[in-house]
């Protein structure tokens, strides 16, 4: 379908794209991880439409097919972004699915817009609670100096940096859970991203806290993650949102890496359409 104006301007309005597909049930609204694009989500479009569900996956500002805007990689802005695809689309009574980055992005937009239009939520090896490691976050899982680390990988040279992070994106225990051919199509997603976008949404998932975003959500809320992951350890994140949000649903996929949605998607489908009967 044609893009959506996400956001508007005096100077520039920013487009994102936009896969609407399926039935004519409940909305599903995808919002994908770091560095990729909607097109991640293949593993769960098919059986969701299947199911009835109508399937709503974006591209996140500076990646994909959406606009590159110089600016804008805040949560406070991508939430914004998240909220006008909703308007714009006109849906209600949607579950977001907020995979790794896209999960800061389920967290601050209930802050930042309430849950009028919110049915329930999946956190799936999502960033919050906080993954910055500091004096006042003691149990997060990522330190200043990998953060640094990643971030000049990637300055240096963007193929090495892909190559490697798509590598333990879809390890766990040092084995490659998915096919060549299915880490080449990430890695084809990944070189999609803008750089500036790439770098500002990099520090964003990095040094967001989301603990108080997350005291606001309040619908029925799944926590699905590996417990195997490399990128965003579940001790460090899954299990810590869980904590915060008291009614929230647990499931914890076994020897899954962080891209479980690809490498274990029969597992993740079929907690996925089971949580969404609720």
């Amino acid at each position: 379908m044609p893009d959506v104006t996400a956001s508007s301007g005096l100077l520039h309005s920013t487009k994102v794209h936009v896969e609407d597909s399926g039935g004519p049930g409940r909305p599903v609204v995808l919002i994908h991880g770091w560095p990729l694009s909607g097109e991640s989500w293949s593993e769960q479009v098919g059986p969701l439409s299947a199911a009835g569900h109508r399937v709503v996956a974006y591209d996140r500002r500076g990646f994909g097919r959406s606009d590159k805007p110089s600016g804008g990689y805040d949560y406070d802005t991508l939430a914004d972004d998240l909220d006008g695809v909703l308007e714009e689309l006109d849906l209600t009574d949607v579950t977001l699915v907020g995979f790794s980055m896209g999960g800061g992005e389920v967290a601050r937009y209930i802050a930042r817009h309430g849950e009028d239009r919110i049915h329930s939520v999946v956190f799936a090896a999502a960033v919050p609670p906080y993954l910055m490691k500091s004096d006042d976050n003691p149990d997060g899982p990522l330190t200043e100096e990998a953060a640094k680390e990643m971030e000049d990988g990637l300055k240096a040279d963007r193929t090495t940096f892909f190559d490697g992070f798509t590598r333990d994106f879809f390890s766990a225990d040092g084995e490659l859970k998915v096919t060549e051919e299915q880490r080449q199509e990430a890695i084809a997603l990944c070189h999609q991203s803008d750089q500036t976008a790439a770098l500002g949404c990099m520090e964003a998932f990095g040094t967001t806290d989301f603990r108080d975003d997350l005291t606001k959500v309040t619908v029925p809320t799944l926590v699905i993650h590996g417990d195997s992951d490399a990128i965003v350890p579940f001790e460090g994140s899954g299990q810590r949102t869980h904590a915060a949000i008291a009614s929230s649903d647990l499931v914890v996929v076994e020897g899954a890496p962080h891209g479980f949605n690809v490498s274990h998607a029969e597992e993740f489908n079929r907690a996925l359409l089971h949580f969404l009967e609720r």
